[in-house]
């Protein structure tokens, strides 16, 4: 699967992870500002391992997601991320599009 993968391949193949014993966390797009990468709704599911499919972002913020999700498997904690132009970390991970995006993170159990 890839970054293209559809709302359902994209779940789907959470649940087959989560399934097969594998830890398993899912990052949401709850809010957006401005110019973002990916709309409201925009899913990335992540197992243990950093595998992934789907997008929140489309590249630019996508390793700081994994590593909050990864956390979020650990810790079994949600939380919520926020990047934006203003934002010094936006700059340190890629997102310079000029806007600011919400995501939502958690462990799925």
């Amino acid at each position: 699967m890839s970054a293209f993968a559809t709302p359902d391949q994209i779940l789907e193949q959470a649940a087959a992870w989560h399934a097969a014993g594998r830890k398993v966390a899912l990052a949401t797009v709850v809010q957006t500002w401005g110019s973002s990468p990916r709309p409201v709704g925009s899913q990335l599911a992540v197992d243990e391992a950093g595998t992934m499919v789907g997008s929140v972002s489309g590249g630019c913020i996508e390793s700081a997601v994994v590593h909050e999700a990864q956390q979020a498997m650990r810790d079994g904690e949600p939380r919520i991320l926020r990047f934006g132009i203003s934002n010094e970390q936006a700059w340190a991970v890629g997102l310079a599009c000029g806007g600011k995006i919400e995501i939502y993170v958690e462990a799925v159990v």
